[in-house]
């Protein structure tokens, strides 16, 4: 495995800093999401050559990966000028993705809402095939660039199923388009019981498509999935990496919303594995 964090788990600080303190700390990849990481501009039209270079060489001198460019954006805002924003967005990170050194750019599906606040309405038809029209056009683009759109998918969205994510890859059929794989975001107070089922469904349906790993751990508190550190919860992650582990040498493994503290234990704890 290749381990590593989303930096913008860390204070924001400058670039140097940053690059130093993950390398301090052990970890060899990064998923970076370039606008909660750093205070300098990087809205729509200000990427460059020059400074996806510059970022990226920063982090090869420490020998950190960035394993996944984040630009986590609603592909299906119900507001039309706002998607198509989003969706330019999106295309101009996989434009300069490889001057980062980078081949994933991620993100979850969306909201039928401005305001990304859970709502069953996702789960609708009509949601999923907005994702489709969005995810299909954003993977063509990819595969002008020779990049990887990563959908991350979870119970907020529309894919939040199993199934759901089956039908997309049937439904946009390119190696463009990978799966960032949190295991916790298909979970519920009313299915965790199920995680096996669950988990043992999305490996066997489309475990090949999985590019990347979110990892991190749940607790059930007062009725509710609740975050705890990473080892200390009751997500199966045994059964994860026997199922998933041999299919996947070296796979980029990102501790997902980890308290700094949390950071040098989480390793331990993967590495144990």
């Amino acid at each position: 495995m290749n381990v590593g964090i989303r930096a913008h788990d860390l204070p924001k600080q400058p670039l140097n800093s940053i690059v130093t303190e993950l390398s301090q700390r052990g970890l060899n990849s990064v998923q970076l999401a370039l606008n909660k990481s750093f205070d300098f501009d990087t809205s729509l039209g200000c990427l460059n050559p020059g400074m996806a270079h510059h970022i990226g060489h920063a982090f090869r001198r420490h020998d950190i990966q960035i394993a996944v460019l984040g630009c986590y954006v609603n592909i299906i805002h119900p507001d039309p000028s706002e998607r198509r924003n989003a969706l330019a967005r999106f295309k101009e990170h996989l434009c300069y993705a490889r001057d980062f050194g980078c081949s994933i750019v991620g993100t979850e599906t969306g909201n039928v809402n401005a305001d990304i606040v859970y709502t069953e309405d996702n789960f609708h038809e009509a949601p999923f095939q907005e994702v489709i029209d969005s995810v299909r056009e954003l993977v063509e683009e990819a595969e002008r660039f020779g990049v990887i759109v990563g959908i991350e998918p979870g119970v907020n969205h529309p894919l939040h199923s199993p199934e759901k994510v089956g039908r997309m890859l049937e439904m946009v059929n390119s190696n463009n388009l990978q799966i960032i794989f949190d295991p916790v975001n298909f979970l519920t107070i009313d299915n965790y019981m199920q995680q096996r089922e669950i988990l043992q469904e999305a490996i066997d349906s489309w475990g090949d498509r999985v590019a990347v790993i979110h990892a991190k751990d749940f607790i059930v508190e007062e009725g509710a999935i609740c975050p705890a550190p990473l080892g200390k919860g009751l997500l199966d992650y045994a059964l994860l990496f026997e199922r998933l582990g041999p299919r996947k040498p070296y796979i980029n493994v990102i501790m997902d919303e980890i308290d700094a503290d949390d950071i040098e234990s989480g390793i331990a704890f993967l590495n144990a594995l």
